[in-house]
């Protein structure tokens, strides 16, 4: 395992668990359509998981690698929605342990399984899956190309790649950018003409393609404020030391002003 890797595995480590509780294990965005918008903070992360997942166009029976798959919920639903087998990879510990027990209390541990996996370095052969999630942990990649062309490698002819992250929007006020990718430890952001230029330099078709950061990171206030309500509930089974340091180590992500973060999803088949 490279150093890296190893920073990567202990970011989440740390961060995992609070999220978990705060999002129903799921640690990525989420999706508020307007600030009248009542949905939980659960439902709303939820909803950008249905948003990203649904492009894949996933079949009974198909085999999907959920590259960065998180304390394990995303895999864990796509699984028993669509009746596909669903390998989930990640650097931390922790999510891997709280996967599994996703999976077999939801009865589909036998269709959803979760490992160490590092996507630089992929250990499946070719052509071994249908579909590849990526669903905001490309982030994280020390290299996107090396990534992509992993991707590429390990799904079938005609198998479907889907991926949603960050992108930036504007580079004014480029103090506060900086803020945001060191906080969450951003290998790169790049703009979305610049996400689909590496897409296709991988050998992908990009199919589809869309810009959400309105209803994203543009609605990090309504976050904080839901998030909020749960506090007193999370500080009970964490302890107000730990509740402290989670607030303070994301402090850089609410630093950008709402219009320099974007969100994109990119949908993407390799040819064959």
């Amino acid at each position: 395992m490279s150093s890296g890797a190893e920073e990567i595995g202990r970011h989440y480590d740390e961060r995992s668990p609070i999220g978990d509780e705060l999002r129903d294990g799921q640690i990525h965005m989420w999706y508020w359509f307007d600030r009248h918008d009542d949905a939980t903070l659960p439902e709303a992360v939820h909803r950008m998981s249905r948003k990203v997942t649904d492009t894949l166009g996933l079949r009974p029976g198909e085999h999907l690698l959920d590259a960065g798959c998180g304390p394990g919920e995303t895999a864990v639903y796509l699984a028993g929605q669509f009746g596909i087998r669903v390998t989930g990879i990640t650097l931390s510990a922790y999510e891997i342990a709280q996967g599994g027990k996703r999976a077999e209390a939801a009865g589909v541990a036998d269709r959803a399984r979760f490992e160490y996996g590092d996507f630089t370095a992929l250990s499946y052969p070719d052509n071994s899956f249908d579909a590849v999630l990526a669903l905001e942990s490309l982030q994280n990649a020390p290299d996107l190309a090396t990534v992509l062309a992993e991707f590429h490698r390990v799904l079938r002819p005609g198998g479907r790649l889907t991926f949603s992250d960050f992108s930036l929007e504007s580079d004014r006020d480029p103090a506060r950018v900086a803020k945001f990718v060191e906080t969450l430890k951003l290998g790169a952001l790049p703009t979305l003409p610049e996400w689909l230029d590496l897409t296709r330099a991988a050998g992908f078709a990009v199919e589809e393609y869309t810009q959400c950061g309105p209803r994203a990171f543009g609605m990090k206030t309504k976050y904080l404020e839901t998030a909020m309500r749960s506090r007193d509930e999370i500080t009970a089974k964490f302890g107000e030391s730990a509740v402290g340091e989670f607030s303070r180590n994301h402090l850089g992500f609410f630093a950008p002003r709402k219009d320099q973060i974007g969100y994109v999803i990119v949908s993407a088949r390799k040819p064959g």
